[in-house]
């Protein structure tokens, strides 16, 4: 069952603007230490943080209207597998929120999809909710996919 549907679309320019104008105050104010260490890791640096602000944006979006009030952006983090698929996890007001979307004796999950062409990155966020038995299958157990504790 969908819940929410998020896309966001972030010209790279300008994110590589707000770095150098606004350095490390941006960076710490929007992005977990887990997130800029990934980032300034890659040589396409800003790219890399247009994509996870993106990412963000768009969860917000698939939140539902009312879904930035009281949440902070580094509650939502975007990470990877050891794949390299992107996934997110939610802390905080955004885990309680995403649990109160959810319906009761389901699981929520939540998908991404990264990409980029310069000058622009995108995301694009599905927020789902499936039975214990399908997360089980999917993932070995279920547990609200998407909330770090």
């Amino acid at each position: 069952m969908i819940i929410g549907i998020g896309s966001d679309l972030v010209d790279i320019r300008r994110i590589d603007r707000t770095l150098e104008r606004f350095g490390s105050r941006f960076i710490r104010r929007v992005f977990t230490r887990e997130e800029q260490a990934y980032a300034d890791d890659k040589a396409q640096r800003g790219a890399v943080y247009a994509k996870r602000f993106a990412a963000k944006e768009a969860l917000w979006k698939a939140l539902g209207e009312d879904s930035r009030r009281g949440i902070a952006w580094r509650e939502l983090r975007v990470g990877n597998t050891s794949a390299g698929k992107p996934v997110m996890t939610v802390t905080g007001a955004a885990a309680r929120r995403l649990e109160a979307l959810t319906p009761p004796d389901m699981c929520p999950r939540i998908d991404l999809s990264l990409t980029d062409e310069a000058p622009y990155a995108q995301a694009f966020v599905v927020i789902s909710a499936e039975t214990p038995a399908q997360q089980r299958a999917r993932s070995g157990a279920c547990r609200p996919a998407g909330i770090q504790s």
